[in-house]
């Protein structure tokens, strides 16, 4: 069963500090004890070599644990249980082989109960874990101690008689194991309502999808509709920037204005009392992103390039319209779905490099100005002249990438890319396609590479015009779209595994919302 990535992260983190805590504890008491037994050697237990040597073995497989397992690699959220109980195990173990082995000395068996102790508050404070699983893992922790307690009091003379030394361990015992049970259950109780009290608004997250520079973005649900939908926050760690947030609340501002069909739709957006700022938007989880839909199925029959083609050069235009540059237009960045049961239903999402038409804002000029692979020649050798024709040009090169399976130019850095995209002639699509690709599409691909801005197509509106005049191929239809999705809706279902991860949600300061 999957576990959210960052619940789990978060426990292997806290686990490390564990470990870490411990590790350094149980050297520094081993040291203690060789100093003891060497300054007053009278009182050093017959068998002291021998705790010497259970103490080594059980530290070095602390440290292996720690610096070998949970520092350098990413552990399953099953095998972090598993360590968990087996540390817990491997506590107790050695305690009660050391208060075994030093029962000549009676105040060794009360260090070694301390200590146990001591491991099983800190794991209740330090590992998020759940009141059952704490108490699963304390009982583990005292058992191997029970074991030589009961030997103890047989075989051994004690302070008191060996059925009170007996009962009165249970009882040192018992203790802790309550306490901590009773510490995990508020402390995880807590840290589950400050979750459900993260809301944003009427959206409830649920686990993260994605994660970008400007942002992450979660799966959400609406609290009263449970309506699918997907919130988009700033990252903490860039929240400092005050350009950074100006910018990322210009792209909801921009977003919002939009409302063609074949744009995403911006539900909500606002901050939170602490400061985060988001936007909800609808959920496209149901759908695929061209980047994966060519690396996965192979290159796209022509007439299928031309229906997602127009589909994004109506939502261009769209923007471009109201003023607005999309600057980053990729394959990743276009969603394809089905809405309504109408299949291959194209959706652009990511407005996060928006630059205003009549006016440069001046944060604009400071970012990138879009993905290397698919930017204008203009947007590198003059970035104060872009315009509309940016979001062709890149277009053009999507349509390249989708009937080809190949950018349009190859580089080992972005560098390389840049100057190929101002210089290099890029090749024409049937020269290094392993499919068919209809002429006419072919030349409206080439016409949207051109240098020249002005060489493009005039609008969004006109390339849409160009590419609805592109006579139909017999190599995709509506029924073979139906049987397509189908198939795609039929590997998702198997695909999809429950999570238990508990919601997250954040509560929103209406009042701090910017206005449009």
């Amino acid at each position: 069963m999957s576990v959210d990535e960052e619940t789990r992260a978060y426990l292997q983190v806290r686990m490390v500090v564990l470990f870490r805590l411990m590790f350094w504890s149980f050297l520094a008491l081993i040291v203690f004890l060789w100093a003891l037994y060497a300054y007053y050697d009278d009182y050093a237990p017959l068998h002291r070599y021998d705790v010497y040597a259970v103490s080594s073995v059980g530290l070095g497989a602390m440290g292996i644990i720690w610096r070998g397992l949970l520092a350098r690699r990413r552990l399953s959220i099953t095998a972090l249980h598993r360590i968990d109980l087996v540390y817990s195990f491997g506590i107790g173990l050695a305690f009660g082989a050391s208060a075994f082995l030093q029962a000549d000395l009676r105040p060794s068996g009360y260090l070694s109960l301390v200590y146990s102790s001591f491991t099983v508050f800190a794991r209740a404070l330090i590992v998020p874990s759940s009141a059952p699983r704490t108490a699963v893992a304390s009982s583990i922790t005292f058992a191997p101690m029970t074991a030589v307690a009961l030997e103890l009091s047989i075989h051994t003379k004690q302070e008191l008689p060996g059925p009170a030394y007996f009962l009165a361990y249970l009882l040192l015992a018992i203790v802790p194991i309550v306490l901590a049970t009773a510490g995990s259950y508020i402390i995880y109780g807590l840290r589950r309502q400050v979750s459900a009290a993260q809301q944003l608004g009427q959206y409830t997250l649920e686990r993260k999808v994605a994660e970008g520079g400007m942002g992450a973005v979660y799966r959400a649900r609406h609290v009263l509709l449970r309506r699918p939908t997907a919130v988009k926050l700033l990252l903490p760690d860039r929240v400092g920037s005050k350009e950074n947030l100006a910018r990322f609340e210009r792209e909801v501002q921009h977003m919002s204005q939009l409302t063609h069909p074949n744009t995403v739709a911006v539900f909500d957006y606002g901050r939170s009392p602490d400061g985060v700022f988001y936007y909800a938007m609808e959920y496209l989880g149901d759908g695929i992103d061209l980047e994966n839909l060519v690396r996965r199925y192979g290159p796209l029959p022509s007439t299928r390039v031309v229906h997602i083609l127009g589909q994004v050069c109506r939502a261009l235009h769209e923007a471009h319209e109201r003023g607005i540059v999309h600057r980053d237009i990729k394959p990743a960045n276009i969603i394809l779905c089905e809405r309504g049961l109408v299949p291959d239903f194209a959706k652009v999402v990511d407005y996060g490099l928006v630059k205003e038409i009549t006016a440069d804002t001046g944060a604009s000029t400071q970012v990138i100005l879009g993905t290397p692979a698919y930017v204008a020649p203009e947007a590198i050798t003059d970035p104060s002249t872009i315009g509309p024709a940016v979001d062709l040009y890149a277009l053009g090169a999507v349509g390249y990438f989708l009937v080809t399976g190949r950018r349009v130019f190859e580089g080992k850095t972005a560098v390389d890319l840049c100057i190929q995209h101002v210089t290099a002639k890029p090749k024409p699509p049937s020269e290094v396609a392993s499919i068919h690709i209809a002429p006419e599409l072919e030349a409206i691909i080439m016409r949207c590479l051109e240098k020249k801005p002005t060489d493009r197509f005039a609008s969004a509106d006109e390339l849409a015009l160009a590419l609805a005049a592109v006579p139909p191929e017999k190599d995709w239809d509506r029924a073979e779209a139906t049987r397509w999705w189908r198939d795609f809706r039929d590997r998702q279902t198997e695909a999809v595994v429950a999570s238990t991860t508990p919601t997250m949600t954040i509560t929103v300061d209406l009042g701090a919302r910017a206005p449009a």
